[in-house]
């Protein structure tokens, strides 16, 4: 399976030159001790004879003194280390290189246990797929639970679950899907669009190249069938043009090119390219590599860049297109894996290493610490050894820079003590302005369009209806019950003669909203549009009743500031989510948990619920009609009826 045997003895170069142009995957595997990361990857290793026969000789020797199989120890393979030999653990991370017909591999076998932590977020940093085992013995470990989210929060698409072990458990069935249920149960609050499970044994070879017989009820891929077919090729960015500057290459008087690695996007001989910061603009000239000139070049090839007019451009520099730029700050949030003894301090002095720029910052906040185990986030002063938290950084100038999903090249970074001149930490850049800070917010264009005015004044309208214009903001998880409760309370204001409108998220949605998802920035929009309507309804002289999600606060301050803050209530709806999957009759959280439903506040997004809300609605303890009357009550008080 591994390689053509006849073209190497035949046609070295042919094979050679086939090699070159086979695609390349990049794999780690993780998972709690013990799960038998090291063993698979040493019969992968084994089965794909990439072993020399000198070391294969000294495996079988070193299996006697140190394997723990009773035989051949395929695990030895990768646990170089002697401490790593004689505890049969695995610390440092391993890398190993193989191939087969198909494609090219590098696997990286990452450390179990939690002390290592570190080495496990290193080794995943550049994978395109994750391979988590799980002992079919003991099935969802702390640890595995650990790692997922690591794999999670690195952006790593591809996610493969493997239960290893089977031949342990007789090759149960019903253990197999025991352990794909509870594993969905936690992943389901993970991004992890792609993920797929098999049984296997990996000391036995079960499902690793070809089917077990043992497992006939199994009729999904073998392992190394997912790894050659899995499409890896639209994981990579070739829309945003970056490339970092890493060296001016200045040979002699008639050459002057920009060395550099293309992080994401495309570009071609005659394009217009801009530097940042200086946001000087030229056309590239040439395309240079080792092999020759190229016409186009691509993420992720190494090239030099010339360009027609003299510019200055200088190393840690980034070249993009004009008409596609990364957001230039000195002040971003990031998530960050601490890894050094020393705890992280806010307020410190560190170097920030960002593509190949080095600034000096620090961390001005620390928002909280993810316990990985349970995905909770809570308060924290200080950050230690293997540790995430949610962070802010603020640098001594700014970089240019892009959200981590979307371009890991630009929006990974790493935190360097001055004085040591160690690396302190990793971290991932968060784009927040989708979600506070959002164009779509902003007011520039507004002030330059002259505000219209209606012959009818606010006093005409409030002594026409009786009443004073207002907006109640319903927020609240999906089906706490806002909806049923804004209907109610429309029902009662209408009967008492009142004008009211009512706004529905849904409704927005199937209308005004239809073009939008449900990203952090779609539902900012959402919000935003709802605003501007119900702004609208106010001035013609209505009570605007709004039932929203809005699960994040700055989105519901920026909706009180275009609305008005005199006439914004908010009543936070404060169901618990297990009441709301009780009475979830569209069926989103099924949605949700199978995960259909993307970002969903309560399983896989957080809400953060209103700090000082007008009105708390307990629809767990109290009925619809009772909370509606709250909300009337609330507006009479307020002297808006």
């Amino acid at each position: 399976m591994s390689h053509q045997s006849d073209l190497i003895a035949t046609d070295i170069d042919a094979y050679l030159k086939q090699h070159e142009n086979k695609e390349l995957l990049r794999f780690l595997t993780c998972g709690s001790v013990d799960d038998g990361k090291s063993t698979l990857i040493g019969m992968l290793l084994y089965e794909s004879k990439m072993i020399y026969e000198d070391t294969l000789a000294a495996i079988e020797k070193d299996s006697i003194k140190h394997g723990t199989t009773g035989g051949f120890d395929p695990a030895l393979l990768t646990d170089g280390l002697k401490a790593e030999r004689e505890q049969g653990i695995t610390i440092d991370v391993a890398y190993r290189y193989f191939s087969t017909a198909k494609r090219k591999f590098i696997i990286a076998d990452c450390p179990g246990h939690e002390q290592y932590t570190r080495n496990m977020a290193t080794g995943a940093s550049t994978c395109d797929l994750a391979i988590i085992l799980i002992d079919a013995r003991h099935g969802v470990m702390t640890q595995t639970k650990r790692h997922s989210f690591i794999v999670s929060l690195l952006g790593i698409k591809h996610v493969l679950v493997a239960v290893n072990k089977m031949d342990l458990v007789d090759f149960s069935e019903d253990r197999f899907n025991e352990i794909v249920r509870e594993y969905r149960d936690f992943a389901t609050r993970l991004e992890m669009p792609d993920q797929h499970f098999i049984p296997i044994s990996a000391l036995k070879g079960d499902n690793l190249l070809e089917h077990s017989p043992n497992t006939p009820w199994y009729e999904g891929s073998t392992l190394m069938h997912h790894l050659e077919n899995v499409h890896i090729a639209s994981d990579r960015n070739l829309i945003d043009f970056r490339m970092p500057v890493q060296f001016v290459n200045r040979p002699n008087l008639d050459f002057r090119g920009f060395c550099g690695t293309i992080a994401s996007g495309t570009i071609s001989k005659g394009d217009t390219i801009m530097a940042l910061p200086s946001k000087k603009t030229s056309k590239v000239k040439s395309i240079v590599t080792f092999d020759g000139e190229l016409e186009e070049a691509f993420a992720p090839l190494s090239v030099t860049l010339t360009t027609e007019d003299e510019i200055d451009i200088s190393r840690g520099d980034l070249l993009v297109r004009p008409d596609n730029q990364p957001n230039i700050t000195d002040k971003f949030d990031a998530s960050i894996v601490w890894m050094a003894e020393q705890p992280l301090l806010p307020g410190k002095d560190y170097l920030i290493k960002h593509a190949c720029s080095l600034v000096p910052g620090r961390i001005s906040t620390l928002r909280y610490e993810i316990d990985v185990n349970t995905l909770h986030r809570s308060p924290a002063a200080e950050l230690k050894l293997n540790q995430i938290g949610r962070c802010q950084i603020q640098l001594s100038q700014p970089i240019a820079l892009d959200d981590y999903r979307r371009n890991k090249g630009t929006g990974a970074f790493i935190v360097v003590d001055r004085v040591s001149n160690i690396t302190v930490a990793a971290g991932m850049i968060l784009d927040r302005k989708t979600a506070e800070e959002s164009d779509h917010w902003a007011d520039e264009a507004r002030e330059t369009l002259e505000a219209r005015t209606s012959p009818v004044t606010p006093d005409e309208r409030e002594a026409r209806y009786g009443q004073k214009p207002a907006t109640v903001l319903l927020t609240g998880l999906p089906a706490a019950g806002k909806t049923p409760i804004a209907n109610a309370v429309e029902r009662m204001l209408f009967d008492r003669g009142r004008a009211v409108a009512v706004i529905d998220g849904q409704n927005m949605r199937r209308g005004l909203s239809r073009d939008l998802g449900f990203s952090v920035d779609d539902r900012s929009e959402n919000v935003r549009r709802a605003a501007e309507v119900a702004k609208t309804l106010n001035n013609s002289g209505l009570i605007t009743i709004a039932a929203f999600v809005a699960p994040h606060e700055a989105v519901r301050q920026k909706a009180a500031d275009v609305v008005g803050r005199e006439r914004f209530i908010v009543a936070h709806v404060a169901a618990p989510v297990e009441w709301c999957r009780e009475h979830d009759e569209q069926g989103v959280y099924a949605k949700a948990d199978a995960g259909e439903l993307a970002s969903f506040p309560g399983v896989s997004a957080e809400y953060e619920a209103p700090a000082t809300p007008d009105l708390v609605l307990n629809t767990h303890e109290s009925s619809i009609e009772e909370c509606a009357k709250q909300v009337v009550e609330l507006l009479e008080a307020r002297g808006v009826i």
